[in-house]
């Protein structure tokens, strides 16, 4: 089906041609207009296949998400192996509609299908000494997947707090629109955390790190004055290069693009109380 301007409206030869049953959430935001599926396919950031923002789409087919697997490491009781069909059956697929926001300063609205990355958590049996929560995505600097020189160290890897990898907000997604992740957007299993920068919410995951310390992640690494572990969405904290107090509404009409950034995305009323006395402009 074709949509405004006669762009594809449904899937392309890379996404998946099936459909996920989902059921209603409590955690969906509600009254928000959603993105256009094809902004949300055709507008990414995934290095791994390349750095502009349509290249994801154009080259995301050299995935291959079967066989696909997740491995459980660190400060848990037993180490094990998840594959991904017993990731999708572990729970209830619920479908969430979430404000993402991207530290570039545009925003979209996507209904995600997913469940709580805490019911996988509860799964892996943290120890006590789990303090944080590192996600490793797909590829390393010998994969083929990789031809472009984004300068960046593969593989890429994010981090979370305990607390806030527990919060039932933060998701373990599986797809978008009712249908399973295309590959650009991080199929076939991501995290998708709505009131951090979107470069937090990690996707293609391979490996899930249960660690003592505050992991290593990508950006925080290579440039730590721009892009902070925490990076909660916040207009009272400008990039060092642009400011943060507004963003782009990709695929809104012209007159209603740029609209004004809310703390926490939104969501300060269910996750202010995880940084109860630190300070949210040094500490990010």
């Amino acid at each position: 089906m074709a949509g405004e301007g006669g762009r594809l409206m449904h899937p392309s030869p890379v996404d998946a041609a099936e459909t996920l049953a989902t059921v209603p959430s409590r955690y969906s935001t509600p009254g928000l207009k959603l993105t256009p599926f094809y902004d949300i396919t055709h507008y990414n950031n995934f290095y791994e296949f390349g750095v502009q923002k349509g290249d994801p789409a154009a080259n995301a087919w050299r995935l291959k998400t079967r066989p696909w697997s997740v491995k459980i490491e660190g400060e848990v009781k037993k180490e094990q192996t998840f594959d991904i069909d017993t990731l999708l059956k572990l729970r209830p697929m619920e479908q969430r509609v979430y404000r993402f926001r991207c530290v570039e300063a545009w925003s979209m609205v996507i209904p995600w299908a997913g469940y709580s990355l805490s019911e996988l958590i509860n799964e892996c049996q943290p120890k006590p000494s789990a303090k944080y929560v590192q996600f490793i995505s797909l590829a390393d600097s010998k994969d083929e997947l990789l031809p472009w020189n984004a300068g960046i160290s593969w593989p890429y890897k994010e981090g979370l707090r305990m607390d806030e990898a527990m919060h039932p907000l933060t998701l373990l997604a599986f797809g978008l629109y009712g249908q399973p992740l295309p590959n650009q957007d991080g199929a076939p299993v991501r995290i998708v955390v709505p009131w951090k920068y979107g470069f937090k919410s990690a996707k293609s995951i391979v490996k899930i790190r249960f660690v003592k310390h505050q992991p290593e992640t990508t950006w925080n690494d290579m440039a730590p004055g721009e892009y902070g572990f925490y990076s909660n969405v916040n207009p009272n904290r400008d990039h060092p290069r642009w400011s943060q107090k507004t963003e782009r509404v990709i695929g809104a009409p012209i007159w209603k693009q740029l609209q004004p950034t809310l703390m926490f995305n939104g969501y300060g009323d269910q996750v202010a109380s995880l940084y109860k006395g630190m300070n949210l402009i040094r500490d990010y």
